[in-house]
């Protein structure tokens, strides 16, 4: 059951992230940055415990407070939504290229996240990311959760995986997910480009507006 409530969150947050990155930027970086938080509150709880991903109150209570911490941070201050929200979409590009290459899940996946990740935060801060590019990387990125959450929901993963080193080794989806992610992907980026200031404005204008 808590794999279907993850999965149907994961699905729920992505496709707003594919679908409305750039049309409502504070309201959908506040949602993605309390994903990212609660991720973050239950491993930590995991890694300190020994537990498997979620499987105590005490994993789901510190997700939780985590998530409304970075949400409410995401949501009231610039600079903290361009670390976490910004930053949280090149870490999932990164690990995401890293399991389509079938790199085992190990410290090599998680710091080419974490490199794609802070490039990706600091160029936003330096350079004021034009929002066509952030809806791209929204695009790219939520369509990822969205087939994340359809796994989760299929039963195809666990929420045990998403800690397990060998996951993305032995992980062998079907040709038809790729297709599935590259339509979400056109289709996302397509919705949100259909507004002209989304086609001429910057991350930083969007934002103050």
């Amino acid at each position: 059951m808590q794999d279907v409530a993850l999965g149907s969150l994961a699905v729920l947050i992505g496709a707003v992230l594919c679908f409305r990155g750039y049309l409502a930027l504070r309201v959908v970086i506040a949602v993605w940055g309390s994903l990212v938080g609660f991720l973050v509150g239950a491993g930590i709880v995991a890694g300190a415990t020994g537990e498997s991903f979620l499987v105590s109150a005490l994993a789901w209570a510190t997700g939780l407070a985590v998530a409304v911490v970075f949400g409410l941070l995401a949501y009231l201050y610039y600079a903290v939504s361009v670390v976490i929200g910004i930053g949280a979409i090149g870490f999932t590009l990164g690990t995401t290229a890293m399991v389509a290459l079938g790199v085992s899940w190990s410290w090599v996946v998680a710091l080419v996240g974490l490199a794609v990740g802070t490039v990706l935060a600091l160029v936003a801060i330096a350079g004021d990311l034009p929002m066509l590019l952030l809806a791209l990387l929204s695009a790219l990125a939520g369509a990822s959760v969205v087939i994340l959450g359809l796994l989760l929901i299929g039963g195809v993963l666990d929420s045990a995986d998403l800690a397990a080193r060998q996951t993305t080794a032995t992980l062998d989806l079907a040709w038809w997910w790729n297709v599935v992610y590259g339509v979400l992907v056109v289709i996302g980026l397509g919705v949100q480009a259909r507004s002209a200031a989304a086609r001429a404005e910057t991350l930083r204008a969007a934002w103050v507006a």
